[in-house]
């Protein structure tokens, strides 16, 4: 041995040692634990619409940015405008701009869709009232979100429920996607060529340098000249940081949403297909309605004999106006009920003829309540003259009477379309309520029985006297309060002033009472026409309302145009 090997040892690998003993210090090495590996989870396959989506950019971009400015043109503080029908046929072009980007057309069928938003639309251009205003802006986002559904998806087996459902999906899903519009303009912009990056740069700084250079020529033309001035000041003038911050929320708002509810839908997450849950007992079901149906008929027998042919004498102490003010809304509740637990029978339990046959029993006596609670209404009204409210009430009946015929029809046939055969009967009511203007038919009835009662109101009954309600009317029954205010001496110029309640007061001689109570005949008129200063005190070009103006001309025509 040498040395070095007497002095450093003799180098060994570790394997040819072995370790003998307990000793936990000192361990026999074994053969290498190899660390868990962890598969890469593949990324979801894209959809063909979400590449189309990526690839297009240069026009998805800028058309929700587009559509968020004309949206906020036709919007802002402007909620039932001569814009707004416009608003609605920009949204429908986008829509098809948008389909014919992404390689397809509107599905058949999309037709009816397009005719209700569009009319419904035109209703909102032409009415004044909010309530109608308010339901047809609840009805263009249905038939909107169902016109999309219907472009993207197979929706021709689908319900009620697999509608409202995916309509609730796409809405709060689509949020998941706010990232995508920055996302996929910095993708898009990355794979553009040079030259085009570089234009697009050179435009920044232009806008960067001629915002204020155009702000110091501006000031400077209008101190130079007094008409330009005045015109600057037309223009700018409602121009102030809360306007400013609304209208940028409005765009940026609108483009994020456009935006988002395009790349979710592309996406096609929505499972087309409708699962069967018709595997209940019918038995259980049978046992529920049989004895629903029991009580309906005994209450159905009742209803002819003392409603519709007066067999039966009122209780003691009852009017004929207490009797049917108790009762109508109660069997329209009743009769709603009914509606669902037909529907909830048919889709959740199994086919059967008894099933089917004590279903059309319950749906038979529910025609009895319908017609009940209407002449119920009918009666009361004839008491109590009209309100939106009671309008609203026969229209309901009237709309689920005509449901259940189709309800009837899909108990026997269950290829019977009853999904699009609702909507069409809900939207076909609705157009004719929304088209009606019911405040001018509740101020032509109730203004027409202020001095006479009509042939169909019971003698006993009082003149109508609600001058209050009267008031709340909106520019709807101009046609029918302008002249009547007319015929009682009231003072129109007093919608020309800066408050008509003021104007009103001022004219009042020291010895009256210097204020206007609102349920008197002689005071009514004046807050009608404060309520129509206040709907109409930007009225312009862009806000322009049929109903509107046609109640500003009568004022201003004296009663008669």
């Amino acid at each position: 041995m040498s040395d070095k090997d007497q002095n450093q040892g003799t180098w060994a690998e570790p394997s040819q040692f072995k370790v003998t003993g307990t000793s936990p210090a000192i361990q026999q090495p074994g053969p290498p634990v190899p660390y868990p590996v962890v598969p890469n989870k593949p990324k979801p396959r894209e959809t063909e619409e979400t590449v189309k989506l990526k690839e297009s950019y240069n026009f998805f971009g800028p058309a929700a940015f587009c559509y968020a400015v004309f949206y906020t043109f036709c919007m802002f503080r402007n909620g039932s405008g001569v814009t707004y029908p416009f608003f609605v046929a920009g949204s429908l072009l986008l829509i098809c701009l948008s389909l014919s980007k992404l390689g397809t057309t509107l599905k058949k069928g999309s037709g009816f869709y397009v005719t209700g938003m569009m009319l419904l639309g035109i209703s909102t251009f032409l009415t004044d009232d909010q309530r109608i205003i308010n339901f047809n802006k609840l009805g263009i986002f249905l038939l909107l979100m169902s016109l999309l559904l219907k472009q993207f998806f197979n929706t021709s087996g689908w319900n009620l429920g697999k509608y409202l459902g995916s309509i609730i999906q796409v809405v709060f899903m689509c949020i998941g996607e706010m990232p995508r519009p920055i996302q996929d303009g910095a993708v898009y912009q990355k794979n553009r060529r040079e030259k085009k990056s570089r234009t697009a740069g050179y435009i920044l700084i232009g806008l960067v340098v001629s915002v204020p250079l155009l702000l110091i020529v501006l000031a400077l033309l209008a101190s130079a000249d007094v008409f330009f001035l005045e015109m600057t000041r037309k223009i700018f003038g409602s121009i102030n940081l809360p306007n400013i911050a609304n209208i940028i929320f409005r765009i940026g708002f609108m483009f994020f949403f456009s935006y988002m509810l395009t790349a979710y839908l592309c996406k096609k997450q929505i499972k087309e297909e409708v699962k069967d849950h018709r595997k209940g007992e019918p038995v259980i079901a049978i046992t529920v309605t049989s004895m629903l149906t029991f009580v309906y008929l005994v209450f159905s027998v009742v209803q002819v004999a003392g409603l519709f042919l007066g067999q039966l004498k009122l209780p003691e102490g009852y009017t004929y106006a207490g009797y049917a003010r108790q009762g109508f809304f109660q069997l329209l509740t009743v009769s709603i009920l009914n509606l669902i637990i037909v529907l909830v029978c048919m889709c959740y339990f199994r086919s059967s003829k008894v099933l089917k046959a004590v279903l059309t029993v319950m749906s038979l006596c529910t025609f009895i309540m319908i017609a009940s609670s209407a002449m119920r209404m009918i009666i009361y009204i004839r008491f109590y003259y009209l309100t939106f409210l009671r309008i609203l009430v026969l229209w309901s009946l009237a709309l689920l009477a005509v449901l259940f015929l189709g309800i009837l029809a899909n108990i026997y046939a269950e290829k019977f379309p009853l999904f699009r055969y609702s909507m069409t009967v809900v939207t076909v009511f609705y157009l004719a309520l929304s088209f009606a203007h019911p405040d001018y038919i509740i101020a032509r009835v109730n203004v027409a029985n202020v001095e006479t009662r009509q042939w169909w109101v019971d003698e006993s009954v009082e003149p109508y006297h609600d001058f209050s309600y009267l008031s709340r009317l909106s520019a709807d029954a101009a046609p029918v309060l302008v002249p009547y205010m007319e015929s009682l001496g009231y003072d129109l110029e007093a919608f020309k002033s800066e408050s008509a309640l003021a104007y009103a007061k001022e004219r009042r001689s020291s010895s009256e009472e210097r204020y206007l109570i609102r349920h008197e005949k002689e005071d009514f008129g004046y807050w009608w026409m404060e309520r129509l200063q206040d709907r109409t005190e930007n009225f312009g070009v862009r806000t322009f309302n049929l109903s509107r103006y046609h109640a500003m001309q009568l004022l201003r025509s004296g009663g008669s145009l």
